[in-house]
């Protein structure tokens, strides 16, 4: 009897409050969810960012080149941006967690020397970062991504370039560092010339050990390239490119050429051009890659996987300047379709003496 009055009761009960949750009509219930749904979106918006760079961000190279990319992103997203430029390459941690501190949401770390610390700060604030070069290590869904090059793919182009402009038939290629990407570059480089030229000469030296900002040693061994017949000098070294500039500047052109030409890497350096000497440049471009990875990382997908600079997205192009001839562009614009599409395969050079051997 009891038991049954009980089921009576309870029954009652859950009829009451049904009917007082319909008397409040669905807006109010409506509401509730759309204000939930409006808070764990503005968790993921993204107001403020930073960028931290080891050196100037007016280098008219790596630097500069990281900088406007981040800028563009946070253009992109409609965040403020915090620029670190100038950090050095010591440790970065305090000024990853003042950042951090400072309400930045999204760090980019832009040198690889960072990407050992970059993401053990990130999973102790709970900031992402972006890593450059750090390939798988650099992944941790939610707080770390990677971003890689293939920037042969720009230097094959530019190898081609050159062995059509070339009047003296040897190409020079002057590298400040045994750098993973240099290497890439220089493999590139010279299958592209070889494409164009399969016997075109191609000289190959190297300023020292770590000669990135080695301005006077990247004049010294340009003007020994342009000595040994090099007529067009393709130069990878961030700061000591100046050098290489001024030795192109300042060169008697060899013999059977009438001038020497410079060819840059990674940033834009035209403008700073009086002496007519800047061919181009193979320009690495983030931006598209910082805006994809802001998706993702409101997405719900960020650090997944690793995201490539190259032909086929933008960030790998040849920069085209008033020197390179029409009839050539279009040339080039032709292989890189065939580079897109598989039908020209790069290779994609690991060491200083695989590029040796392709030169031999």
């Amino acid at each position: 009897m009891h038991e049954r009055q009980n089921r009576i009761l309870t029954t009652l009960l859950i009829g009451l409050v049904v009917l007082f949750v319909l008397s409040l009509g669905p807006g109010l219930i409506y509401e509730a969810r759309a204000e939930q749904k409006t808070k764990v979106e503005g968790e993921k918006a993204i107001t403020k960012m930073a960028v931290v760079a080891p050196e100037e961000g007016n280098d008219y190279g790596w630097n500069q080149e990281g900088v406007e990319s981040a800028k563009e992103a946070a253009e992109y997203l409609g965040a403020e941006i915090e620029v670190a430029d100038g950090a050095g390459y010591g440790d970065i941690a305090p000024i990853l967690r003042d950042l951090a501190n400072s309400g930045a949401q999204w760090i980019i770390a832009f040198a690889s020397g960072y990407n050992t610390i970059a993401p053990q700060i990130a999973q102790q604030t709970g900031v992402p970062v972006v890593t450059i070069g750090a390939f798988e290590q650099g992944l941790i869904p939610g707080i770390s991504a990677d971003v890689e090059t293939y920037a042969q793919q720009g230097s094959y182009l530019a190898g081609y370039l050159s062995a059509k402009i070339s009047r003296s038939g040897t190409l020079g290629i002057c590298i400040s560092a045994d750098d993973e990407n240099w290497v890439k570059m220089a493999g590139g480089y010279v299958a592209g010339a070889r494409r164009a030229d399969p016997g075109i000469n191609v000289l190959m030296a190297q300023i020292g050990q770590a000669g990135y900002a080695d301005a006077a040693g990247g004049k010294r061994v340009t003007a020994n390239l342009i000595s040994g017949g090099a007529d067009i000098i393709f130069g990878m070294g961030d700061g000591s490119s100046f050098g290489m500039i001024q030795a192109v500047e300042t060169a008697t052109p060899p013999e059977g050429a009438d001038k020497v030409w410079f060819i840059d890497v990674i940033g834009d350096k035209s403008s700073l051009d009086k002496k007519n000497i800047y061919l181009t440049s193979v320009i690495w471009d983030y931006a598209p890659i910082f805006k994809l990875l802001a998706d993702e990382l409101e997405s719900g997908s960020y650090g997944e996987k690793i995201h490539w600079l190259d032909l086929s997205n933008g960030a790998i192009k040849l920069l085209k300047t008033k020197h390179i001839p029409n009839d050539i562009w279009k040339e080039l614009q032709a292989i890189k379709k065939d580079i897109v599409n598989g039908k020209i395969e790069v290779p994609e050079l690991r060491s200083k003496k695989e590029v040796q051997d392709l030169i031999k």
